[in-house]
């Protein structure tokens, strides 16, 4: 199988590549990522000489280069491709929309022109943020109506939809999954979990937005991936599946499990003001694709999150070339130069 991989430079993307060709080797991946402040090649530096990757830099709003890439007998398609942080997206919005929306348009429309002798499965990953935000008891379903609270995740939802619409317009073979909060290895610092960890390794202090009791549902990036594998080989066209790691937690108690681990003082957690629109709680019911397809998550939290430290404190350079580039202007206009 020859699978067109978008954005696969980024945090969830990368890993599905590595996970891709560790786990098939017969399988072939051809990774175009337009290289934007959260891609980065080193993040594939294992995998870069092998045979059976390849790399193009790329925009997926670029029609020409997508149906050209199309056109390489492609098997399947899974699109990563997307501005995904929300602070980000209610400072400029105009990017999330091109990336988001437009890009997965080109996709589409791209797949529609050049596939009409064969069928290419379409991946789309989506995110539990498309929901909206939940009172403190009951989860998300896939019947959920979308009802999304900023810019990023209202371009994610109006990505789905068109993904949706091809399916039942044009017969495209899409599929939609709709995933809860991941962390594991290559998660650029800017997300919860590695930008407290990287503080807390240089004993900066750790922003939280708010009182800190927003609730999320994390999953470790291996598991998504796993969950992404069964979707993609077995999943139904046109169906939309939920993705859950069963480990609600507040951001507040995310943060002191960190520093726990460190052995690392409490004091350094530091409450900032809240972002406009802050959803208060997340949480998955991915019944559907536990009873439809076998998959359930494997990683409890407590061993993910000792070995996500783990890799962190073992890979400083990896990250530490990221937060005193381009990302420090941000940081410290987003958090204050302490």
């Amino acid at each position: 199988m020859k699978i067109f991989v978008t954005g696969g430079c980024g945090f969830i993307g990368s890993n599905f590549i590595h996970y891709v060709l560790k786990n098939y080797p017969d399988y072939s991946v051809i990774n175009v990522d337009e290289l934007t402040y959260a891609g980065n090649l080193k993040n594939l530096s294992g995998v870069s000489q092998s045979p059976r990757y390849s790399f193009l830099k790329g925009d997926i709003a670029d029609s020409v280069l997508m149906e050209g890439v199309i056109r390489q007998e492609i098997d399947a398609i899974v699109n990563f491709a997307a501005e995904s942080h929300v602070d980000r997206s209610i400072e400029d919005p105009s990017r999330f929309m091109k990336t988001n929306v437009f890009g997965t348009f080109v996709l589409l429309e791209a797949i529609r022109k050049t596939s009409s002798s064969r069928s290419i499965r379409f991946l789309h990953v989506s995110t539990d943020e498309v929901y909206g935000s939940l009172g403190a008891a009951g989860a998300f379903t896939e019947e959920t109506p979308m009802a999304p609270n900023s810019p990023y995740s209202a371009s994610k939802a109006s990505s789905d939809l068109m993904v949706r619409a091809y399916h039942h317009t044009f017969g495209l073979a899409t599929l939609i999954t709709r995933c809860s909060n991941n962390y594991g290895p290559y998660q650029f610092p800017e997300k919860l979990i590695p930008l407290m960890i990287s503080n807390a390794v240089e004993g900066r202090e750790l922003p939280v937005y708010g009182d800190g009791l927003q609730v999320r549902d994390w999953i470790h990036v291996e598991d998504h991936c796993r969950a992404l594998d069964v979707v993609l080989h077995q999943g139904r066209a046109g169906e939309v599946y939920n993705i859950g790691g069963q480990s609600e937690r507040t951001n507040l108690s995310v943060v002191r499990t960190i520093l726990d681990h460190l052995d690392k003082p409490h004091s350094l957690i530091r409450f900032v003001k809240d972002r406009p629109g802050h959803d208060r709680r997340y949480a998955i019911d991915f019944s559907k694709i536990e009873k439809t397809l076998g998959w359930k998550p494997l990683i409890l939290f407590e061993e993910g999150i000792r070995q996500t430290i783990v890799w962190y404190q073992a890979h400083p350079e990896w990250w530490m070339e990221i937060k005193t580039g381009a990302y420090l202007d941000y940081y410290e206009r987003m958090y204050g130069n302490r």
